[in-house]
């Protein structure tokens, strides 16, 4: 199944122009499910089985995956065999039928107004480092991206005389505001930690490590962590609770659902309405009057 694999992630690159995060994630899970087969003696991908695949499920929920992990294992499957198919690899789908596990969906954690605040003013300016974990959390919550899009930032990409930053997902690309502390923060790091921090380098990248490349996922996870632990924070944060926060805070300062839906980049407003259920106030005013961290 290997160069079937190769073939699906090649095509994931140059048709459907996923992220790099995307096809990494994809091919982790392919791979799992190809060495789970080979222990099964099934090497080639038209002997699969409907049956065979029900098994790798099977295994997945003995060995106690969460049924997120499930089904986006599940997802990558799919989207794996309905590819050969129609690529005439295989003369039928044996995913066609497979069902995902039902998803219980649990509530978003949303910070409150002072745990935000204390959370963004645990970052000093005593070094680069502490300078751009502050304009990275400082931004991440006033514009409510994702992490993905936060690490994928160029500096192209931010335009700080009007106020907002460009985020590119695939092919599809918004314009995000950001408001005056965000800005504040941003202007030191561009002043003093950037420039430190790449000693000379060049580098595209918004937001780098000291050796000039962007950050990981896994970094700046870690920087979530250690300044919410500092600031005494009991919620188990993570960069999206940011997300989350940034949302619900928008909504509940009466900011229109839709103008937060696009911001947040979803196609439809399902989402960002969940967030009006933190919300008792009626939702008329824009970003800039809504968000509390101005």
């Amino acid at each position: 199944m290997t160069s079937e694999i190769k073939s699906f992630v090649s095509y994931l690159r140059d048709v459907r122009q996923t992220s790099k995060n995307t096809e990494i994630s994809y091919q982790r899970d392919l791979n799992q499910l190809a060495a789970f087969l080979a222990e099964k003696g099934i090497t080639e991908v038209e002997k699969v089985t409907r049956t065979s695949l029900n098994s790798y499920i099977l295994y997945l929920e003995k060995e106690g995956k969460a049924t997120t992990t499930i089904s986006r294992e599940l997802a990558s499957i799919k989207a794996f065999f309905s590819y050969l198919f129609r690529e005439g690899m295989i003369r039928r789908d044996p995913s066609e039928l497979l069902k995902a596990p039902k998803i219980e969906k649990k509530a978003p954690v949303i910070l409150s107004v002072n745990e935000v605040n204390s959370l963004l003013d645990q970052p000093g300016t005593s070094s680069p480092k502490e300078i751009r974990d502050k304009a990275m959390m400082e931004l991440l919550y006033a514009t409510g991206i994702r992490v993905s899009e936060l690490i994928g930032l160029e500096l192209s990409d931010l335009n700080m005389q009007i106020g907002y930053i460009t985020c590119r997902d695939g092919l599809k690309e918004r314009m995000v505001p950001f408001g005056k502390t965000a800005s504040q923060a941003m202007s030191i790091y561009l002043e003093r930690g950037r420039r430190e921090l790449l000693k000379g380098k060049e580098s595209p990248w918004l937001f780098t490590n000291c050796s000039g490349k962007a950050m990981s996922r896994q970094g700046f996870w870690k920087i979530i962590k250690y300044y919410g632990e500092k600031a005494g924070i009991q919620a188990d944060i993570t960069p999206h609770t940011l997300r989350h926060s940034f949302a619900a805070h928008l909504i509940r300062g009466g900011a229109d659902v839709h103008a937060v839906q696009a911001m947040l980049g979803h196609s439809d407003s399902t989402t960002a309405q969940m967030y009006a259920a933190y919300s008792g106030n009626t939702v008329r005013e824009n970003y800039r009057a809504a968000l509390p961290r101005k």
